[in-house]
């Protein structure tokens, strides 16, 4: 069986659900369902006899423990952690907890397993940590995009505390032998994503007649893969990557903040056009800047290419469509997860500038 930590979340539940549908291999799904990860993100899979379901956190190393000592994964993929920038700003010490603290304790039990296994298993045993392009810190306009032998240079605690849960990963390896592998992926964007996020936002706002907020100038430049891509280039690490390396994931897709938030506004406008005749761009706003916002992420992913035979299957526009449609055809659950909570919280991140 293959143990997957973070299964409800955005990335987690699409790659859960993927693997269900093309492997007849079990998965144990080990989440804690904060605001982010969502029971109804697993709905077809909740009812499938080979998903097993643990609502637990990473970082009680007692629970862990017993779960692998139970179902004992011939793999583990860290996907749990805090993942939002703007929150880890106001909030850090959360984000410590869980992708620091929380994969060193994974780390652990997962070592102590691996050295009982006997050695036909323990040769085949991986440990792979998805992490984000985020570590390497912000490049200049006309810098070329990261390779994994780029130093790292995290500027927000997020970027920081993967940066640190990256080398917690890596050194386990060189000191213990556990088998591990990271890959450091661009932003990811596709069905399930929480609203919080620049793509599902302007299409929630958009869709509720609210300003669609744009931090500083719009022109931060991030590179885009489409969710789907990211869960195969996961399944090319771990059937095929080299124990003790990482691997940049991505779709060489650079555009800036805007760019991408006008395309959303015309797929919306060719799919589901204002009852007024209005552009949704003219509900685009420009709000303040985060602090120490990065100008741009990019990584080569030539290495993934190359040694993986990995590639993105779907280019920008498409994979935004699919990701429009997606929005549109499931409003209940856009409902569902944007409380009074989450309304709060984007009225405070997002306010216009002063």
């Amino acid at each position: 069986m293959l143990m997957v930590t973070g299964g409800a979340g955005f990335i987690g539940s699409n790659f859960v659900r993927g693997r269900l549908e093309t492997s007849d291999e079990g998965v144990i799904n080990v989440d804690k369902l904060t605001y982010a990860g969502n029971l109804q993100n697993l709905a077809q899979a909740l009812h499938n006899p080979r998903h097993v379901f643990i609502k637990a956190d990473i970082a009680d190393a007692n629970i862990i423990s017993d779960v692998i000592a139970k179902y004992s994964p011939r793999a583990v993929i860290n996907l749990a952690a805090e993942s939002h920038v703007d929150r880890s700003i106001r909030e850090p010490d959360s984000f410590v907890q869980t992708n620091v603290v929380g994969t060193l304790c994974l780390l652990k039990a997962c070592c102590e397993y691996w050295k009982r296994l006997p050695s036909e298993r323990k040769d085949r045993f991986r440990f792979l940590h998805v992490s984000t392009d985020e570590v390497y810190g912000s490049l200049e306009e006309t810098a070329t995009p990261c390779s994994e032998a780029a130093a790292y240079a995290p500027s927000s605690p997020y970027a920081a505390s993967k940066a640190s849960s990256d080398h917690l990963v890596s050194a386990f390896h060189k000191t213990y032998g556990l088998p591990t592998l990271i890959a450091n992926s661009s932003n990811n964007y596709g069905p399930y994503q929480f609203p919080e996020k620049l793509i599902p936002l302007a299409v929630h706002c958009a869709l509720t007649d609210q300003e669609i907020p744009v931090y500083g100038d719009g022109g931060n430049v991030r590179d885009w893969l489409y969710v789907s891509d990211h869960c195969a280039a996961i399944e090319a690490v771990l059937a095929h990557g080299r124990p003790g390396e990482r691997y940049n994931i991505s779709a060489a897709n650079e555009r800036t903040n805007i760019e991408v938030i006008r395309l959303v506004c015309r797929l919306l406008e060719e799919e589901r056009p204002r009852s007024d005749g209005k552009l949704y761009e003219r509900q685009i706003r420009f709000v303040s800047d985060r602090p120490g916002h990065d100008r741009r992420y990019a990584v080569d992913a030539k290495k993934a290419r190359i040694e993986l035979n990995w590639a993105p299957a779907e280019t920008l526009l498409n994979g935004l469509r699919k990701t429009v449609r997606w929005y549109l055809a499931n409003r209940e659950w856009v409902k569902n997860v944007t409380s009074g909570a989450y309304r709060d919280w984007v009225a405070f991140q997002y306010r216009r500038p002063a």
